[in-house]
């Protein structure tokens, strides 16, 4: 719905630090200054939707993204809806992208022994917000010999 160019582009929402999530857009290609556009998702497993209460703003201050604290997104779909203020008419999203931006393997330990010429490496996987299984997990280990 809505009028034709004025729906949101390359809508991308990123997760780091395990529960922040960052939403970006591009407003639509024949919307006005004065079109503004209002996030609002609803988290998997709730009935209720939430809208962003800190809006990122492009040189006129419009609506390009919204910051979100304590996100969880699980295997559950999770939905957006980006509603535009200009004709009073819903700006629904086709499709979106959602990615998360891992912190590093914790807990990492070294141990090498002289006799044998080993070292083993050992670590956790890094929090996530929905990745339960660690076999979910790849890794690359980069030796650099000083």
């Amino acid at each position: 719905a809505g009028m034709n160019g004025t729906a949101i582009e390359n809508f991308v929402c990123v997760i780091f630090n395990v529960s922040f999530m960052n939403c970006t857009w591009n407003v639509g290609k024949t919307a006005t200054e004065d079109t503004q556009y209002f996030l609002y998702w609803r988290p998997p497993k709730k009935e209720y939707v939430t809208e962003c209460q800190n809006y990122i703003k492009d040189d006129c201050g419009r609506h390009t993204g919204c910051q979100f604290q304590n996100v969880t997104i699980e295997y559950k779909p999770t939905y957006f809806l980006v509603n535009g203020s200009k004709s009073g008419q819903n700006i629904h999203i086709s499709d979106y992208i959602i990615v998360e931006k891992l912190t590093p393997p914790l807990n990492v330990t070294v141990n090498c022994t002289e006799a044998s010429h080993r070292c083993s490496i050992l670590w956790q996987p890094p929090r996530t917000s929905h990745v339960k299984k660690r076999s979910c997990f790849k890794y690359e280990i980069v030796v650099e010999i000083k």
